[in-house]
């Protein structure tokens, strides 16, 4: 499977992910939209593979649900960039665009924990400056790191009582 494969392939993941696409008729047409992208796109081209895939193996690391929301809320969002370039005229272009719309509105905005993430990886850890307010901070960020673990062994618990396996 080549690279646009793949990142293509995603995309119907996204979509069956979401419950967007329940009705196999809707999903059976996507492809076919999907495919006739392919053909846009020159997919099948041998410089697609190299490198491997770009959004697939992003998601093995993304175990958690909301984890995943958070991903693929930028990975739809990378879509609609790469389609907003494409001739929208195209019936099958204008399909994929409107169903990852809609995805996109029932999707966490992403964008901005993303840009959390990347402020942090950007911090100086080396200025004194910024030491001494993570030290501050370090009681606050180390109770809600305890109300989530906590809150976390309560639901395992709660739903292991509940199970009568």
């Amino acid at each position: 499977m080549t690279c646009q494969t793949y990142s293509l392939f995603v995309l119907s993941v996204i979509m069956i992910y979401f419950g967007r696409f329940g009705n196999s008729l809707i999903l059976a047409q996507l492809q076919n939209d999907i495919d006739q992208l392919k053909a846009d796109f020159n997919s099948s081209h041998s410089d697609v593979a190299d490198g491997g895939p770009i959004f697939t193996e992003k998601l093995i690391n993304w175990t958690e649900r909301n984890e995943k929301r958070i991903i693929l809320s930028q990975i739809v969002s990378m879509y609609l960039e790469m389609l907003e370039n494409t001739d929208k005229s195209k019936a099958h272009v204008r399909h994929i665009s409107e169903e990852l719309y809609t995805l996109k509105k029932s999707l966490p905005d992403g964008l901005k924990k993303m840009k959390d993430l990347m402020d942090l990886s950007k911090l100086q850890m080396t200025d004194l400056k910024i030491q001494r307010k993570a030290v501050n901070e370090l009681f606050s960020v180390l109770q809600k790191l305890v109300e989530t673990s906590t809150s976390l062994k309560r639901k395992r618990s709660q739903s292991q009582r509940r199970c009568k396996c």
